[in-house]
């Protein structure tokens, strides 16, 4: 199994985290104030250079206007189209 912070997964996990906050109309330093956290701290979790956990990504959803459960449904259906993708190759 490889380490799943360098896995295409876990890029689709960051690019969809990053998605929602886009689409939310949020920038990074104000969902770093819903977190109370810094805006390097939020451009680090985007970027992978900070693991997410379960419980952090539930915080971040909860301020992006959205449920964890909805989150993981669309990281779900990403996941599906990229391994299609990638069989049709």
């Amino acid at each position: 199994m490889e380490k799943s912070i360098f896995s295409s997964e876990y890029s689709i996990l960051l690019r969809l985290l990053k998605q929602t906050r886009r689409n939310a109309n949020i920038t990074q330093v104000e969902l770093a104030e819903l977190l109370d956290q810094s805006q390097s701290f939020v451009s680090k979790c985007e970027r992978g250079e900070s693991r997410i956990d379960v419980i952090q990504l539930r915080t971040f959803c909860h301020a992006l206007g959205t449920t964890l459960p909805d989150f993981i449904e669309e990281l779900e259906s990403q996941l599906k189209k990229s391994r299609r993708k990638k069989r049709a190759k």
